[in-house]
């Protein structure tokens, strides 16, 4: 089978904002949602640059509380995302118990129980203290686990755990499940923790900015002046679902799902590599049988890491130079999301898809060599988009490349 797959519902969950609404007017204003937390430079770290994430309120009267204690940070955003994803979708209770729903999530982490559990450990040495939600919130798998026991998904359902790329796999393998006629519908996304204990060891290899005295200012992709990424967080979910479910349903149809593409570097374990991007671009392209010609906007990977942002500029010179496709990175505004952004930027894609524009690169004031070859919004432009690609790589030398487009009957 070769099905056609749409996206029929999204939820967001981020710096931005809480719901698609207010996401959609910081993109096109270029609002950061950037900060400082003191905590962090209270507890240990070089730089106290962090995206603010909102704290979810879910009271007893949204879950039972046997449910809540098993939920770790990430699980809450991921909830408060699918839950919104699903509004959108149309999508109520009743037609979660009929139908079979599957589960494709991303998180990479799960650090503050983990840690928690051992202090507790250290200083009772007693395991009956650690609590009934412990084991559960601490497994990689926690979100995923959460998600279909409280929505009822019986379809496929297993944890993508794939660095700054666990996201997008997540979709382009939901994807795949329902273009094979493996699954009708699968909720998609990727949750990540924002807690300290989770971005200790990344501020540890000095990847983080200190551009302390301006946060708003700290995270420039493709700036000559980029000196880290900023950490981010929160969740993005999507309802992934056949074009016949979705017509059937009377779904209203946000996007369509054209490809998706992927590599593996196989080499330095985090060295980025210009080949292996190039081969998940050139396979989600092929993949969705479009050229580069017909490529209108292209979310960028870009961290504001100098490495990062070097060789993924390096690749998007060679696959399109010379064609009118608009690049920025959203995560100029939003710090990097980690296990989260290839989610989270599907989402910011299918918004400016839909409201026709592109949100800006901010920070872009000083390009160096590899990204003044590249077609850099640096402002929001208003402009009809069609087509879009977007990149995530993570450590490990994984890659991947989702393709989406305005849905035409």
């Amino acid at each position: 089978m070769d099905r056609r797959v749409v996206i029929s519902g999204m939820g967001i969950w981020s710096c931005l904002g809480s719901d698609i609404k207010t996401v959609k007017e910081s993109l096109y204003k270029g609002k950061s949602g950037i900060g400082i937390l003191e905590d962090r430079l209270k507890y240990g770290y070089r730089s106290g640059l962090s995206a603010i994430v909102e704290t979810p309120l879910i009271t007893k009267a949204m879950l039972d509380r046997h449910i809540r204690v098993g939920m770790p940070e990430q699980a809450q955003y991921a909830y408060m995302a699918s839950k919104e994803a699903f509004q959108q979708a149309g999508i109520d209770e009743k037609y979660l118990l009929e139908n079979e729903i599957g589960c494709i999530f991303g998180n990479d982490s799960s650090a503050k129980p983990v840690i928690e559990t051992f202090k507790i450990m250290e200083e009772k040495h007693d395991t009956a203290m650690l609590g009934y939600g412990a084991v559960l919130q601490s497994m990689n798998s926690t979100v995923t686990m959460n998600l279909s026991t409280i929505f009822h998904l019986r379809g496929i359902n297993f944890t993508i755990s794939a660095a700054c790329a666990s996201g997008s796999h997540s979709i382009g393998l939901g994807y795949m499940m329902i273009k094979q006629g493996l699954q009708e519908a699968v909720l998609c996304g990727c949750a990540q923790e924002t807690n300290q204990y989770s971005m200790a060891s990344f501020d540890a290899i000095t990847a983080f900015s200190t551009r302390m005295e301006a946060p708003e200012k700290a995270s420039r992709p493709f700036d000559k002046d980029r000196d880290g990424l900023v950490p981010s967080g929160g969740a993005a979910a999507l309802v992934l679902e056949s074009y016949e479910s979705a017509k059937k349903r009377g779904a209203n149809i946000i996007a369509e799902v054209k490809g998706y593409g992927f590599s593996g570097n196989g080499s330095h374990i985090q060295k980025p590599s210009d080949l292996g991007s190039i081969t998940a671009m050139t396979r989600a392209l092929k993949d969705a049988e479009i050229s580069p010609d017909e490529i209108d906007y292209i979310n960028a990977h870009a961290t504001s890491t100098p490495q990062g942002d070097m060789y993924e500029a390096i690749a998007l010179d060679k696959i399109f130079h010379g064609k009118h496709a608009l690049i920025s990175s959203t995560k100029s505004m939003t710090g990097h999301e980690c296990w989260m952004a290839g989610a989270s930027e599907i989402v910011y894609s299918a918004i400016m898809m839909q409201d026709n524009f592109v949100a800006p690169n901010i920070n872009f004031e000083n390009p160096d060599q590899y990204s003044e070859k590249l077609n850099i919004a640096a402002k929001t432009i208003d402009k009809e988009i069609n087509t879009v690609l977007s990149n995530s790589f993570g450590f490990g030398g994984t890659n991947s490349a989702l393709i989406i487009t305005k849905c035409k009957d």
